[in-house]
């Protein structure tokens, strides 16, 4: 609670903009919706707030946006429901109770919050037109129902609306601001990161914290990727660069590994010009972490571009490690070269960078089916209780709880606890002012809109207040939300000076949210075993299909990125971090098969190409055994995470090898692939060894 006074008597200037910002956005939204004679302006409200959780430009258009077409799908399937199963109303609520499990599992697919929220939008603004009319159904007409349709729809996009406006026109926050701030975060605990891998003295539990901070940034750059787009035309390129920047720091996360993990376990492999080699790329790495000059480190890297080029030209390897690790050097120093480049373009325009695709999802339908449960069951509670006490504030249960069962989905289940119980604080205290401070007032404000604005200011103001950090936003969230629903603010202010129905409906309300904290509580979901064994088996797929793809490095990053992010957050818990070690060998595989497939087509082209003079016949011709080392790589993976290892990819890697050398090509280039196989399969019989 010292945070929250904290908060609400010493703010900060930022968060007092917002607040202000807050309170002009649903004060326009109240006006309009009451001028416009909506028999339910406070929807406009909710609205109007739901839009305020991040006040950037960007993201307040890309959420708008996202929410009138949620509305919009709503409101539709509601007239739909109606229009066909009025008469039924039993078969009716079933049918709806499948609709918000349907969007609630929809959003567990998604990432972005944004996104999330459309499906929340969908999911309730059906709901309350259902509900609204089987409130009183023998009222009700065709046109009845299209009007009260209509009329939650507007006042939910009228919200949208002017929420939208106020942040484009007052104090004005630019997602690109905290996009070029969380770029460069990233970039520095990515080199952070790089030399602590080669540094022989850095402890275990120091490079995991360091992972572990290198991907939380990553899915926020991904998650604000999308809204930049929005703000002004060089809001696109931002966007591409952004994607290029993620791209990067996967491909140097997955080619560090091989340099830390060599050292560390394999040191005996390490002849005097891999350890030349070593610490020279640990200096570069050094120099470009502690320079702020983009001109500067752009340079360095070239200059060591250089200098890897002239070394492989003027020396000749003793080993095929060696070899192969010359080769990941300047696969490195290639990837920080466009990595440099893509922060640059998120500062300035840059139309030749590279169009790189966002970072996907991980869809486990098995998490969505268990989310939209819940959401169902929330709904279900709610309708037998409304139904069995006939009461319309009941109607309280199954709105808000549906709302907050998709939007806290996503977080894990030890803090989700934490939040609904802020989110039950802020309830309560809504309750409090509604019942002790506003109906009083209102009740002597004759019903005057200035009156009206002025009294709800106050409490409005210091609710956003507690939005404003993300600490004591559940408490903000918990205190406006119920206390616009219960004050009800409208040209018609006779239903909120009634204290009986006031109370009913904040009961209401906390009895639906305590519901959802108990589904939560006793629905936890698939184990976390279960969920990181799927998406090991989704890696593995992806393994046995990357050579289909057009661009697989690219193809592949986009699909891992989640994946990593969310066997971290699993494995932090442990103390050997095995299962993070995998994931990043996992990511590792990846690029490796795409290296492989590149060299052996290259050396077969050209072998083709020249014996091509002599026989046409020879042009395409294919590895006999490059698909099956393929296959018998991403078997040997699935294996290591069940802690199993056997010799087939060893003697996949050996036919392969044999088949290279026995066509007559480039010995440099087989040495380096030999060396490749060699540290794979020691990386995979480590890494079984500690799945164990």
């Amino acid at each position: 609670m010292g945070v929250v006074l904290r908060n609400l008597f010493f703010p900060k200037k930022q968060a007092v903009i917002f607040a202000i910002k807050g309170v002009i956005a649903m004060s326009m939204a109240l006006s309009i919706a009451m001028a416009l004679n909506l028999d339910r302006p406070y929807w406009a409200l909710v609205s109007a707030i739901f839009l305020q959780l991040r006040p950037e430009s960007g993201l307040v258009i890309e959420k708008a946006l996202c929410q009138i077409v949620g509305t919009i799908i709503g409101g539709l399937f509601g007239i739909l429901l109606l229009s066909q199963l009025m008469s039924y109303p039993y078969l009716a609520l079933g049918v709806l109770a499948i609709w918000l499990g349907l969007n609630s599992a929809l959003s567990a697919m998604v990432r972005q919050a944004n996104f999330v929220y459309a499906f929340a939008m969908a999911a309730v603004t059906a709901e309350i037109i259902v509900l609204l009319v089987m409130v009183s159904p023998t009222t009700v007409s065709s046109a009845g129902i299209f009007e009260i349709a209509q009329a939650r729809m507007s006042e939910i996009i009228i919200g949208s609306i002017c929420a939208g406006i106020v942040s484009h026109l007052f104090w004005p926050v630019k997602i690109k601001n905290s996009l070029q701030i969380q770029a460069r975060s990233v970039i520095n605990q990515t080199l952070d990161y790089l030399v602590s891998e080669l540094d022989t003295k850095g402890t275990h539990e120091k490079r995991h914290t360091q992972i572990d901070g290198v991907m939380v940034t990553l899915g926020v750059i991904n998650d604000d990727s999308s809204a930049v787009r929005y703000e002004g035309p060089k809001g696109p390129g931002r966007s591409r660069a952004a994607n290029q920047l993620a791209q990067k720091v996967l491909s140097l996360l997955a080619l560090i590994q091989i340099f830390g993990r060599l050292q560390r376990n394999h040191s005996d492999l390490i002849t005097a010009d891999l350890a030349q080699l070593f610490n020279r790329l640990k200096q570069v790495l050094a120099n470009i972490a502690a320079s702020d000059n983009y001109a500067f480190c752009a340079e360095e890297v070239k200059a060591f571009r250089r200098e890897l080029t002239e070394w492989r030209v003027n020396n000749a390897f003793e080993a095929p490690f060696e070899s192969h690790m010359f080769n990941v050097a300047l696969d490195i120093t290639g990837d920080l070269t466009i990595l440099l480049r893509a922060y640059k373009a998120l500062q300035e325009r840059d139309k030749t960078l590279l169009n790189a695709p966002s970072m996907l999802t991980y869809r486990d339908p098995l998490a969505g089916i268990i989310v939209g449960f819940r959401t169902s069951l929330v709904f279900v509670i709610g309708a037998c209780i409304w139904i069995s006490t006939g009461s319309s504030a009941a109607l309280m249960i199954m709105i808000l709880p549906v709302i907050f069962s998709i939007m806290l989905a996503r977080i894990p289940l030890a803090i989700l606890r934490v939040v609904i119980k802020r989110l039950l604080v802020g309830v309560v205290a809504a309750s409090v002012v509604t019942i002790f401070y506003a109906l009083n007032l209102l009740a002597q404000s004759g019903g005057q809109l200035e009156i009206l604005l002025l009294v709800l200011a106050g409490p409005y103001f210091l609710g956003l207040l507690l939005i404003a950090d993300r600490e004591t936003l559940p408490y903000g969230l918990g205190f406006c939300i119920p206390f616009s629903i219960l004050v009800r603010p409208s040209t018609d202010m006779s239903l909120a000076f009634t204290i009986d129905y006031t109370l009913s409906a904040a009961m209401a309300i906390f009895a639906g949210v305590s519901i959802l904290f108990w589904i939560f509580h006793l629905f936890t979901g698939p184990s976390i075993q279960l969920l990181v064994s799927r998406v090991f088996k989704a890696t593995h797929k992806d393994l046995m299909e990357i050579d289909n793809q057009k661009m697989p490095a690219i193809w592949y990053n986009r699909r891992m990125s989640d994946r990593l992010l969310r066997l971290i957050n699993y494995d932090q818990g442990s103390h050997s971090r095995a299962i993070t070690d995998l994931a990043l060998t996992g990511l590792n595989l990846g690029h490796a098969m795409v290296r492989v497939q590149s060299i052996c087509e290259n050396l077969v082209g050209k072998k083709s190409v020249r014996k091509n003079l002599v026989n046409e016949r020879l042009v395409g011709k294919k590895l006999k055994y490059l698909k099956k080392w393929q296959y018998k790589l991403a078997d040997a993976f699935l294996l290591a995470s069940q802690g199993k290892c056997n010799d087939d990819f060893k003697q996949a890697s050996d036919l392969l090898h044999q088949e290279l050398v026995a066509e007559g090509h480039d010995s440099a280039q087989i040495d380096a692939i030999k060396g490749m196989f060699i540290r794979i399969n020691l990386t995979l019989e480590r890494s079984a060894g500690k799945i164990k």
